[in-house]
Formats: C-alpha cells, sequence, structure tokens
C-alpha cells in the first residue's frame, strides 16, 4: 500500500551561502513554504535576513546552494517566478508622482497584465488596504501606515501565490501594525504563503506558523513559535525592578533555574514561581511582573542581549 506523497513546496532553499570579503553573511540555510503558511525569519542585525530576502529575488548571486520557487530555478528563471511573487521591501519604492491608483497601475503593467484586468483589481486593492479615500493622493500625503498598506497593495497587484515581506511593519504605530496583521492573516486564509522578516516577536507570535532564528547567518534554531518556547525556556518569567533588585537576585537565585540581568531589571527564569514571588514580597521597593515565558525571551537566549550594530 502506497503512502500519500507529501506535497511540494511553493518555495525552497537548500544549503545556501553567500560571503562577502571572507565573512559568511549567510551560511548553509535551508528552508521551505507550503501554501497558506506564514515562514517567519528572526534574528539580530547583521544575522543574514535582507541578504536571504536578496537571493530569494535574484538580486544578489549565491556562493553556492539552491533556490526553487514553483519549480522554477533562481535567478536562471527569476523573471518567470517573479509573475507569482509580491514583494514588500524594507524602504517604501513608491512612486511620489504618483497618487495611490497610478503606482498601482504602473505597477502592474510590469508584469505585462492587461489594462482592464489591472483596473479591475485595484479598487479591491485599495479596499484591503483600506484606502479607498485616498484613490487619488500621492505617497507624500500619506502616513507610515498607509505607505506600507499601499506597499502591500502593490505587491498583490499580480495576485501572487507567494509574498516575500522584509520587515513589512517597521515603523508603524500600533493600531497601523495591528491593521497590517488583520491584512496578512487575511491573506493567509486565502491560501497565498508568506516569507516574513521582523524584529516584532510578538508579530512572529501572532503570524507565524513556524520560525527559523538566524544568528551570524545561520539557522540556530527551527520550529513553531510555541515549540521553540517549550524547547529551550522555562515555562515562567518574573522581572524586577527597583532600587535593590540586585541584592534579591544574589540572595534569591537558587529559586530560579536562570537569572539575567539588563539595566536594572533582573529576570528570573523558572518552572514553579511561587517560592520566589513569596520571597519577593517580603523586599520593599521592589516592582514584579509574572508572565509567561515569551518568544523575546527566545530570541534573547539564543543570539544574546548585546546590540549589534547592522552587518
Amino acid at each position: 500500500m502506497f503512502g500519500t506523497l507529501a506535497p511540494m513546496p511553493l518555495f525552497r532553499v537548500e544549503h545556501l551561502t553567500k560571503r562577502y570579503g571572507g565573512n559568511a553573511v549567510v551560511d548553509d540555510l535551508s528552508l521551505h513554504i507550503e501554501a497558506g503558511e506564514c515562514l517567519g525569519v528572526i534574528g539580530p542585525n547583521g544575522a543574514g535576513k535582507t541578504t536571504t530576502i536578496r537571493m530569494c529575488l535574484g538580486l544578489v548571486a549565491p556562493d553556492s546552494g539552491m533556490i526553487e520557487a514553483f519549480g522554477l530555478p533562481i535567478p536562471q528563471q527569476v523573471r518567470e517566478a517573479k509573475n507569482r511573487i509580491g514583494v514588500v521591501t524594507q524602504l517604501d519604492s513608491l512612486d511620489p508622482d504618483f497618487d495611490c491608483t497610478e503606482n498601482l497601475r504602473v505597477y502592474g503593467r510590469y508584469f505585462g497584465l492587461p489594462l482592464a484586468t489591472i483596473d479591475a483589481r485595484i479598487p479591491k486593492l485599495l479596499a484591503f488596504a483600506a484606502l479607498q479615500s485616498k484613490a487619488e493622493a500621492k505617497p507624500t500625503e500619506l502616513s507610515g501606515g498607509m505607505k506600507r498598506r499601499l506597499s502591500l497593495a502593490r505587491a498583490l497587484i499580480n495576485d501572487p501565490d507567494l509574498l516575500l515581506l522584509d520587515e513589512p511593519t517597521t515603523g508603524l504605530d500600533p493600531q497601523a501594525r495591528h491593521l497590517m496583521w488583520d491584512r496578512l492573516k487575511q491573506l493567509l486564509q486565502q491560501g497565498k504563503a508568506i516569507l516574513l522578516t521582523t524584529h516584532f516577536m510578538d508579530e512572529a507570535e501572532r503570524l507565524c506558523d513556524r520560525l527559523l532564528v538566524l544568528d551570524n547567518g545561520r539557522c540556530i534554531a527551527e520550529g513553531t513559535p510555541r515549540g521553540l518556547i517549550a524547547e529551550h525556556l522555562e515555562s515562567d518569567v518574573v522581572e524586577v525592578y527597583g532600587d535593590g533588585a540586585g541584592a534579591a537576585a544574589q540572595e534569591l537565585g537558587h529559586l530560579a533555574q536562570r537569572v539575567e540581568h539588563s539595566g536594572e531589571t533582573v529576570f528570573f527564569y523558572l518552572r514553579e514561581p511561587a517560592p520566589l514571588l513569596q520571597a519577593l514580597a517580603g523586599y520593599a521597593g521592589l516592582r514584579t511582573l509574572h508572565r509567561p515565558a515569551n518568544l523575546e525571551d527566545l530570541f534573547l537566549k539564543l543570539t544574546g542581549r548585546q546590540i549589534r550594530d547592522d552587518a
């Protein structure tokens, strides 16, 4: 009896490597994405996230490895593959001389779409981006959130099966970010696949089915958000602030599996919080926050707390 064959991923990368001056910016990276799935890529500055996206778009040639979209090799057949790919880059590339409608129309022509098809899609895309009232406004008249939503609408003009989103909500206020999340969830429900790079851990946890954690160009962890947290972290975190937090850490550190310091805050990572919380109640002037472990804790444990410059 024959088993059911697993569906072919829409997009896959195998053993991808890119070096600059002897430094491996992307180092033996493999990933795959299936229809209706959001794969998140997180990591500190210089981890190789944007370089990976650029190689996936055929903008940078890898030193070794394989990239394939819809069965088409990249960069060899990148033009054909791009007909089914939508892209939102870190920086807006909207044409400031065109209004919202014209930005969508001109971009659609790059794909060779009939003008009638483009014009039929534009009202729906403007509605999807909540920009119906801004159809004749130029990008210079839009807020940052509106520009990002217009960039997403533009990326959808060719009705792509795969979206490559490089930090699409950077610089947005909470309301604009939540609206973008809602729109991305709608796209996933339609069966579109998303490759998402982000620095927002709550964004990764809300949107991503799976995560890759990159550091120094290498994948150091992979799995579902909750699965990674369970695998690498204690279940609970107690944050302690205020005068005497350092002394409390020295005296009560034995009640936790790990203790970390960041500025004036002490983080107790543990599985049984009750004894620590009871002991902390005897320290006057301390403020405490008890919460479950999250992706930010995972990120900091795996990649460290030190600030890194862009690379």
